[in-house]
């Protein structure tokens, strides 16, 4: 069931050189049952068989494909973390005990469905580069396939219902996953990003709310989902990432064009480290990577691409190194390990 062969690992589509993926979240709920927290056992069960069957349906398979369902308590925890660090699903679903709560995965992982997290259903698109609208399309085809097997929760008002305020009305999470190592390096991150708050937007770390930004990786997300329509929101977070994208090219050429040399030493010097390394931990080989991506965009690096960089960023975690090793390992392990296949992947020694 965990592979590395994600769709939105490709490392393809409009800005890929700076935008790693797109995602659109929906929060759904039965109308009848109360929320996942408040959900008895025998109720969580029916949810679980009733969303089963609806996506079994002729008319789910056809816009959404076959999705294998798993229960996450017939889920090893190395799986359920190795989902997480590939973005399928939350933490929080990671850690469920319940046999009552599940995920829906395509082969391709593009499309996946938690159910019984915070909400019924959290169904979700991941597209690779900036690809808002086309998530969204295949999201809201799935979504309406959805919507005619099971009866949603529905207030005329307020619109869809779910479990946390703040997704009340549209559901819509859709947020965008972006390097950024030119503005951190001119310290202008912090200042540009700091001022989404002001225009709805928010941003988090690699892994969503409550994550640091490590690797110079960043998500900017929506926050209002009440009183504005789904369009909107995904005009609204397009255009604002094509500023960010647009001022981290510009710095980019600005420190090839003032530092040209020192860059290349230290994309150099981090590809060579990487190369050549046999110990290294996530949070070092994340950053080293980020530099390496850098000077592969700026044409400093040869005969890497982006793909290899993005599957690089889930093989080397520690969730997914142990799986793929089939065992549990101690950090140091791991720390080896990482190395090793870091080397393997660019052709070091």
């Amino acid at each position: 069931m965990v592979s590395v062969h994600s769709k939105w690992l490709e490392g393809s589509g409009p800005h890929a050189d700076i935008a790693i993926s797109s995602r659109v979240r929906l929060a759904r709920n039965l109308s009848g049952y109360p929320f996942p927290s408040l959900l008895s056992g025998p109720g969580a069960a029916q949810v679980v068989d009733s969303i089963g069957k609806a996506i079994r349906s002729p008319g789910v398979v056809k816009a959404a494909g076959i999705l294998h369902l798993v229960e996450m308590a017939d889920l090893p925890l190395i799986d359920r973390q190795a989902l997480v660090e590939k973005h399928l699903i939350s933490p929080q679903h990671a850690a469920a005990d319940s046999r009552h709560q599940a995920v829906a995965l395509r082969d391709d992982e593009s499309v996946s469905i938690m159910i019984n997290e915070e909400d019924h259903i959290r169904l979700q698109c991941l597209l690779p580069a900036l690809q808002l609208h086309e998530a969204w399309r295949a999201a809201t085809a799935i979504d309406d396939a959805l919507e005619k097997e099971l009866n949603f929760a529905f207030d005329e008002n307020y619109g869809y219902l779910t479990a946390c305020p703040t997704n009340v009305g549209t559901g819509l999470r859709a947020s965008v996953m972006v390097h950024l190592p030119a503005l951190v390096m001119t310290k202008k991150a912090d200042p540009v990003l700091g001022a989404l708050t002001q225009v709805g937007l928010t941003v988090r770390g690699l892994y969503g709310e409550g994550s640091q930004a490590t690797g110079n990786l960043f998500q900017i997300s929506n926050q209002v989902t009440l009183g504005v329509d789904e369009e909107e929101v995904l005009a609204h977070l397009s255009n604002v990432a094509k500023q960010i994208i647009d001022q981290e090219r510009e710095l980019r050429e600005n420190i090839r064009r003032s530092q040209g040399e020192r860059l290349r030493d230290q994309v150099g010097r981090a590809y060579g480290l990487l190369r050549y390394a046999h110990v290294i931990s996530t949070e070092e080989a994340l950053s080293l990577l980020s530099q390496v991506r850098l000077g592969v965009d700026l044409k400093l690096i040869e005969g890497l691409d982006a793909r290899q960089l993005n599957q690089l960023l889930v093989l080397i975690q520690p969730a997914f190194l142990q799986k793929v090793m089939g065992r549990e390992m101690t950090a140091e392990e791991r720390d080896i390990e990482r190395a090793r296949i870091i080397r393997q992947h660019l052709g070091g020694n």
